[in-house]
């Protein structure tokens, strides 16, 4: 911060008149009363008018040599209480512009203080008073020059009124100006709720800011006129911060929420900020604090000003929605915000755990119906080794009998029955979440592996767009749209989208068995070997290797047709250790072996125990079979519409 070219002991702007010495604070109606830490931000603010004073610069000036944890919410708290004073609104500054995760601005013109208004105001009038008692002369003046006199007087004395505030006249007047059309805020149609950051110096409370954050997220999501971006996609921003601008790129958004939660015992602080995006410019910000049993309510606040800043279309039964509480019991929340944590970490260990939180949620209120959704997602995964679809769908009826219009609940079942290939009443239930919560990522996520399964490709590519506008980052998203696009034959496409799916997740195994897969349809099988050596490598699986180097001997030697053999029949010999027979089908569909593919359908379906069922239906792999009436009778069987 540049050092001013003066000490200034008195400033005047606006309607404000201050004492820098005195610490006082004026309008023309009196002293405004200002607290200590406040003020000190306006003496720092009015030294520099026009220049950034930086966040760290106001905490090494008002807590000399303190480090403790949490000034950033002091600052936020005095900064608000000063705005409160002066009448000044974060989103359309008159006074103090902020700028985001930097500092903030004086941004009014200042000058030196003039004599008391009121004092000007009633020198004024003694002066219009006098010019009319000076000379006998001005008696004879003509009437018109008194009526001039006697205007300005009266211009004067309502002027006076309006400052003194007589009879309420200036709050009446003020009140009419306030209800004018304030500028419009910029248009927001999508927004992203970035990670709220734990300060509490506690990493076990991690778990507690992103349940936050998943909150927000998903109450945020029952506004229909918003897009608003999924938690896996915005979980990539919670370590190492990129600028504003470019997270709004990514995700493709106009507006972000980011801020801090504070639990410390039995009490919570969080403070927020609303953003536009691609200029950084501040909105709104707000700071709550609460009892821990009154989380519940905190959130929903949050959410709710959130909301009315951002949207001027709220209607009544969104209103209402946002407002719902699922559970009034704060360790029921919190158990729930565990479950969820640990679920979308996605392996089988921390989804036992989800089970195990879940279920805990549901002994502290056994009417807590997303708890119940939670456990049915749980069940639902078929890569879980307790992975039972039944048990989903018995949990998913389970919340939706406690909240029949529960988007979450819908979309567990809908997930449920589409692992037990019952396509129809999935798509009825995911349409219908949908059609309740339109920024329910999974739903449409879940609806468009329901329609690749019964080969409505075009259909399910639409349906993945739209899972990709509020899931860009999001790796099973990414995956099944490759599986579209393969379906559709659109090999260089489907090979483009593998590879940005690696890309974006680097340390995961399954983006290179899908490009392996286009590389074995294209007949490219040093590739082929490659990415799935890839695999092998990612997901540690020894034996794969020992595969793909077999395989490998056998086309350096044979060529391309010997290669494709050998990798079927080392596939078929691993059957029941870790290849589903769906695998070997598909081995052998490249071979166009339509006996050896038909028995292999066949094994799965006995075995009911697959999970590459979804792209049966359209896999390039069994257009050597596609017309064959056995092929048509296992469609028929596995409940494929034909």
């Amino acid at each position: 911060m540049a050092s001013p070219a003066k000490v200034r002991t008195h400033a005047r702007f606006g309607p404000f008149q201050v004492d820098l010495q005195t610490g006082e604070l004026r309008t023309i109606d009196g002293k405004i009363k200002l607290q200590e830490k406040p003020f000190q931000i306006l003496a720092i603010l009015l030294e520099v008018p026009g220049e950034v004073v930086t966040r760290e610069e106001l905490r090494e000036k008002l807590w000399p040599g303190n480090t403790f944890v949490d000034f950033e919410h002091g600052i936020n708290v005095a900064v608000k209480k000063l705005r409160d004073a002066l009448g000044d609104s974060a989103g359309k500054p008159q006074f103090i512009e902020t700028l985001p995760r930097h500092g903030y601005r004086f941004i009014a013109a200042v000058e030196s203080t003039v004599p008391d208004a009121r004092a000007t105001t009633v020198a004024a009038v003694g002066r219009a008073w006098a010019e009319t008692r000076t000379s006998p002369r001005q008696h004879s003046e003509s009437r018109l020059r008194r009526r001039i006199i006697a205007g300005v007087v009266a211009a004067v004395f309502a002027a006076t009124a309006i400052a003194l505030n007589v009879a309420g006249l200036r709050d009446r007047m003020m009140s009419l100006v306030r209800a004018r059309p304030a500028a419009p805020l910029p248009n927001i149609e999508s927004i992203a709720v970035l990670p709220l950051e734990n300060v509490s110096g506690d990493k076990e409370q991690e778990y507690f800011a992103d349940g936050l954050t998943d909150a927000l997220i998903t109450d945020l999501g029952k506004i229909a006129s918003l897009r608003v971006i999924s938690r896996t996609s915005v979980m990539q921003y919670k370590s190492g911060r990129k600028p504003l601008p470019q997270i709004a790129r990514e995700l493709n958004v106009d507006a972000v929420v980011e801020g801090t939660v504070l639990r410390s015992g039995g009490r919570i602080r969080v403070t927020a900020q609303l953003l536009q995006a691609r200029t950084d410019r501040h909105l709104w910000a707000e700071s709550y604090e609460r009892d821990f049993d009154d989380v519940i309510r905190l959130e929903k606040r949050m959410a709710l000003a959130i909301a009315h800043e951002i949207s001027d279309r709220l209607t009544p039964a969104q209103e209402t929605r946002l407002a719902e509480h699922g559970t009034t019991n704060p360790r029921a929340y919190d158990a729930y915000f565990r479950g969820r944590c640990f679920w979308n970490q996605r392996t089988a260990e921390r989804v036992t755990e989800a089970v195990g939180y879940f279920e805990q949620a549901l002994r502290a209120d056994p009417q807590f119906a997303l708890a119940y959704s939670g456990l049915a997602d749980c069940y639902s995964v078929g890569w879980w080794t307790k992975g039972d679809p039944a048990l989903a769908e018995k949990y998913a009826h389970q919340a939706l009998s406690l909240e029949p219009d529960l988007a979450e609940g819908h979309a567990s079942l809908g997930m449920a029955e589409e692992f037990e290939l019952k396509f129809p009443a999935a798509e009825q239930e995911l349409k219908r979440a949908i059609q309740l919560n339109t920024n329910y990522s999974p739903a449409h996520h879940f609806y468009a592996i329901d329609l690749l399964s019964v080969g409505r490709l075009e259909e399910a590519l639409a349906e993945n767009d739209r899972a990709l506008q509020l899931d860009p980052f999001s790796l099973p998203v990414n995956l099944v749209r490759g599986f579209i696009l393969t379906g559709l034959r659109q090999y260089d496409r489907a090979f483009e989208q593998g590879e940005a799916t690696a890309g974006m997740n680097p340390q995961s195994p399954a983006p290179h068995e899908e490009l392996a897969r286009i590389y074995w349809l294209e007949g490219r099988v040093p590739e082929a070997l490659a990415e799935e050596r890839k695999e092998a490598t990612l997901a540690r699986h020894t034996g794969q290797l020992r595969l793909v180097d077999e395989i490998a001997q056998v086309y350096a030697h044979a060529g391309r047709r010997a290669a494709e053999l050998k990798s079927a029949q080392l596939r078929e010999k691993s059957y029941g250790v870790y290849r589903p027979p769906l695998e070997i089908a598909y081995a052998y569909g490249i071979l166009h072996d339509k006996e050896k593919v038909l028995k292999w359908l066949n094994r799965s379906f006995h075995d009911k125990k697959d999970d590459l069922d979804m792209i049966v239906k359209s896999a390039p792999e069994f257009d050597c079979v596609r017309s064959d009436p056995r092929f048509q009778d296992f469609l028929r069987r596995m409940n494929f519409p034909l």
